[in-house]
């Protein structure tokens, strides 16, 4: 339990530095006069996530979850792997990406990357990361209520953001 605590404490550092480059990008974008879309459902995403990370670790210490190894280590897998797919995503939008849609005016529409087969890859990866790292060790009431919840919040977030881009 106390390896997998420490694997979600490091997911949530990985948080940390994405904000951190969010408000880079931010402050880039509002400098080039970017405008932001859907800043409503912004702190409801902020909370699920939040909740995403302790809910793991909540359930799991107690609930007093085992670590399944047949499920844990493909789900462990899954984990690293969105955390690659996230990171090509930022690293592939450079500036423009964020964690809230700021659309930058006459900024051209990224085609390259992970972005030449999916609109939204970055979505895939959350959407991956979001029931793998709670089954890690077997949170599955987490990861259930998890997915759920993100999927309502994807549906907004994705409309916004693709009104967002059609408006740009």
């Amino acid at each position: 339990m106390v390896s997998y605590t420490l694997l979600v404490l490091a997911v949530g550092l990985e948080r940390v530095a994405e904000l951190v480059v969010a408000l880079r990008n931010a402050r880039w974008s509002f400098a080039r006069g970017g405008r932001e879309y859907g800043a409503g459902h912004y702190p409801v995403m902020v909370v699920l996530h939040t909740g995403l990370l302790v809910g793991c670790v909540a359930e799991v210490w107690l609930a007093d979850r085992p670590f399944l190894p047949w499920l844990g280590w493909p789900m462990l897998a899954l984990v690293v792997a969105s955390q690659g797919l996230r990171w090509w995503c930022i690293r592939t939008l450079g500036h423009q990406w964020n964690t809230r849609i700021i659309v930058v005016p006459d900024a051209p529409l990224v085609t390259s990357g992970p972005y030449r087969w999916f609109p939204h890859p970055n979505y895939i990866a959350v959407v991956v990361e979001g029931f793998a790292l709670p089954l890690v060790h077997t949170a599955w009431v987490t990861a259930l209520i998890f997915t759920v919840a993100n999927a309502a919040l994807l549906t907004v977030r994705i409309r916004a953001e693709n009104r967002a881009l059609a408006a740009a």
